[in-house]
């Protein structure tokens, strides 16, 4: 079985920089040591904007210019980054919460022989757009969200997520 592991956009600006959270620095050392277990592929998404994000639909409805790129909050946690050393992980830029091209990496496999473990942040944004993205592309892949390894804008907002992933057949455990 091909085994992957979407670290989503565990970058500075969404753990402890512009849009972080108590609950996003807390979920960091469980990322690491997911990333430090885990046997097979692993993919990375960076949220990427440009310094024009304030002119953006997104900059109008979250009028805060964050992971932008080339920027040290568009970094990745440092103990993220140290995590992934040596790992061969593979790094997609998206300019929105769900990335096409996440999508595409799974074109050529047989998805009732691949499972797909996402993790990070933000889990009612970004998480959540990309599981449905996989979902909806490959119904017959295993999809799996590690409840432990994500945090959400809000509380609530996470456990809404987790339970509409739920709803739509992605295995969420902690």
């Amino acid at each position: 079985m091909r085994k992957v592991l979407v670290v989503v956009d565990m970058q500075k600006d969404f753990v402890d920089g512009a849009l972080g959270s108590n609950e996003a620095v807390a979920i960091v050392d469980n990322v690491v040591n997911k990333i430090n277990e885990f046997d097979g592929e692993i993919i990375v998404t960076y949220d990427t904007h440009q310094d024009n994000y304030m002119e953006t639909r997104e900059g109008k409805y979250l009028p805060v210019p964050h992971c932008i790129e080339n920027t040290d909050g568009w970094l990745l946690n440092d103990k993220v980054e140290n995590a992934l050393v040596g790992k061969g992980a593979t790094r997609i830029k998206k300019p929105t919460f769900g990335s096409v091209k996440l999508v595409d990496v799974f074109s050529d496999v047989n998805e009732k022989d691949t499972e797909v473990t996402l993790i990070g942040l933000c889990t009612d944004i970004c998480v959540v757009s990309n599981a449905m993205l996989l979902k909806a592309n490959y119904p017959e892949m295993n999809i799996v969200v590690d409840a432990s390894c994500c945090a959400g804008v809000t509380v609530e907002s996470h456990n809404a997520a987790l339970t509409t992933m739920k709803m739509c057949q992605i295995d969420v455990v902690d």
